[in-house]
């Protein structure tokens, strides 16, 4: 858990200076988000896998109860559009 931490933090540092207030840091202009956010995926399978978690299988029931859930709550939302 605390490496899955350390990942989501430096994941969060990117999201926050590319897309928040924060200003980048010279040290942060070649830092990859997709390699960040991959970084934390792959933390996460293994954790799944030293838990006996089927990962594939839990992301795809969250999918359908998010989708049949969500399905119309975003529609109107001017923010998304």
């Amino acid at each position: 858990m605390a490496c899955l931490t350390e990942e989501v933090g430096e994941l969060a540092r990117v999201m926050a200076r590319k897309y928040g207030d924060q200003s980048f840091k010279s040290s942060d202009l070649n830092v990859n988000l997709a390699d960040e956010m991959a970084d934390v995926l792959w933390v996460l399978v293994c954790l799944a896998n030293q838990t006996g978690v089927d990962l594939t299988e839990a992301v795809k029931k969250n999918f359908e109860k998010k989708t049949n859930r969500d399905a119309h709550r975003h529609l109107n939302n001017i923010k998304l559009k």
